[in-house]
């Protein structure tokens, strides 16, 4: 997969205890990458970290994003050549509880990394995540494209949007003309689901924590639309991104990408409690009214991802139903058998995915 570009480099994956950095570890790990992390701390509990028993496959370092010194002793020490970016504060509830701190992850953070790779010329390639909720979402109907306005009313929409300018900043004045100089890109994706999530004030986890406690999830925006989409999703075109920024593929490098899925897949949250539920027994919800309307939310937000298909030949490969029944076999596996460790059995999701997506022609899924 992915032109063997992972397999026997040295690949540093920042945020790896959180939701998406331990997947995309894992799947790291599958591609025979000789993989680090670093991470503040495990975000909850349980933790996908923990559950898969992920400190076993990757080389772990404590430390604060936040803290450039620390920071910069771990990438002499490990000597990365690819970096994904993923530390992050990434909840849009605990932004409003402290601000300061969203920004200064986030932000800061990425200004923090971006510093430090432009000391240390081991440094090949570097993608950094930010989110779909760096866009100034006005709720239209079509999807955001990746030139339009950058902006968000709540401290982590602006937070994402600012690590993209300190981003764009930085790959114009310090790497696009400096020879030898790491190359950098940044995508977003939004409204991920899987296994191994347990944030707080997400859909998913809040609905499998409160039907594996024998009761009803309260949901606030039963009618409010996503495009949800399977972490392996997203995870595939970020590690296509880091394909295409090792083997210098000039479209690629100083550009933002969207990863989501087809214009079609926009369900409620009310439709994906229902699809849930159906592999789920004793599955239940109820609206909570006061919630609703004390804590609105952006009732659409869509991604075009036009360009990804164009520069890099990446589609989405999973159907929702398809997403869901991989989030929800995960859970019930987690639950049902709480001693049993699920490396394999997430390995074997990695492993479904990708042949999934052999069969549907993509090109970075051939051996």
């Amino acid at each position: 997969m992915f032109g063997g570009t992972y397999a026997g480099r040295r690949v540093l994956v920042t945020g790896h205890t959180g939701f998406k950095g331990s997947w995309l570890a894992l799947w790291l790990a599958e591609l025979r990458a000789v993989v680090a992390g670093y991470s503040l701390d495990v975000p909850t509990e349980p933790s996908n970290f923990e559950a898969t028993s992920l400190a076993r496959h990757v080389k772990h370092f404590a430390g604060d994003i936040r803290d450039r010194g620390r920071l910069a002793s771990v990438l002499d020490e490990f000597r990365p050549e690819i970096i994904f970016h993923l530390a992050a504060q990434a909840l849009v509830r605990k932004s409003y509880a402290d601000p300061a701190a969203t920004f200064e992850t986030n932000a800061l953070g990425t200004l923090n990394l971006l510093e430090c790779v432009r000391q240390r010329p081991s440094v090949r390639a570097v993608v950094l995540i930010t989110s779909d909720k760096c866009y100034r979402n006005v709720e239209w109907a079509w999807g955001y494209r990746e030139s339009d306005t950058l902006g968000g009313e709540d401290p982590y929409s602006g937070s994402k949007a600012c690590a993209e300018l300190v981003a764009y900043s930085y790959y114009h004045s310090f790497f696009k003309r400096q020879p030898g100089a790491a190359a950098v890109a940044t995508t977003r994706a939004g409204n991920v689901i899987g296994g191994g999530d347990w944030a707080p004030d997400r859909i998913v986890p809040d609905a499998v924590r409160a039907w594996a406690a024998g009761k009803p999830v309260v949901i606030r925006h039963p009618r409010a639309t996503r495009p949800w989409q399977h972490v392996l999703e997203p995870l595939s075109g970020y590690l296509r991104v880091g394909h295409s920024l090792w083997e210098r593929d000039e479209r690629v490098a100083g550009e933002s990408y969207n990863f989501g899925p087809n214009g079609s897949v926009d369900h409620p949250v009310e439709s994906l409690l229902q699809m849930m539920a159906a592999a789920w027994p004793s599955a239940a919800w109820r609206v909570d009214e006061t919630e609703r309307r004390e804590r609105p939310e952006a009732t659409l937000l869509k991604l075009s991802c036009d360009k990804a298909h164009a520069d890099l030949q990446w589609r989405a490969v999973l159907s929702f139903a398809d997403a869901v029944a991989f989030t929800v076999s995960w859970y019930r596996r987690f639950y049902e058998k709480p001693d049993s460790c699920m490396f394999d059995f997430s390995m074997t999701q990695i492993r479904d995915y990708a042949s999934r997506a052999r069969a549907a022609g993509l090109s970075w899924s051939v051996q």
